[in-house]
């Protein structure tokens, strides 16, 4: 298997999915990972919590095809990609994505392919919690122009 995809209430242990990423890679000279984390701020507002979710089932096929682009894109070994949703606390992990490669620029342009995509294409949906109520949180025009890019 080298491609793990998950969507999970419970936190992720990096250097759990750091050891996954390394088994059975020894021609792959490149590990790159990303891990994305609830902010205590958003659009000009603290925020107090974030609450995902995501429509099951799609979700996971959708963060299947987005690595496997990544795949048709570069010369990766492995993928994980791993999305939390339920309420999450400031500073909490919500996503880790780990790539692995022969070489570095590969495994670069990979991960940050699939964060890209995952934030436009993939079905999760955030709500803040502010001093002023909760809102959900649309798409940023930014992220469209990022994923524009490839």
């Amino acid at each position: 298997m080298n491609t793990k995809i998950t969507i999970q209430t419970k936190d992720f242990s990096p250097g759990d999915e750091i050891n996954w990423l390394e088994q059975e890679t020894s021609g792959d000279g490149a590990l790159v990972t990303f891990i994305g984390k609830v902010r205590d701020h958003n659009q000009g507002q603290e925020v107090a919590n974030l609450f995902l979710e995501h429509y099951a089932g799609m979700a996971e096929r959708c963060l299947e095809n987005i690595a496997d682009q990544a795949r048709a894109r570069w010369q990766v070994g492995k993928i994980c990609i791993i999305h939390r949703v339920g309420e999450l606390n400031i500073n909490d992990n919500i996503v880790f994505v780990g790539v692995t490669s022969a070489h570095r620029q590969d495994a670069f342009y990979a991960s940050q392919f699939i964060m890209d995509y995952l934030k436009i294409n993939a079905p999760f949906w955030k709500k803040e919690q502010t001093p002023r109520g909760s809102r959900w949180v649309e798409a940023k025009q930014q992220d469209q122009s990022e994923a524009q890019k490839w």
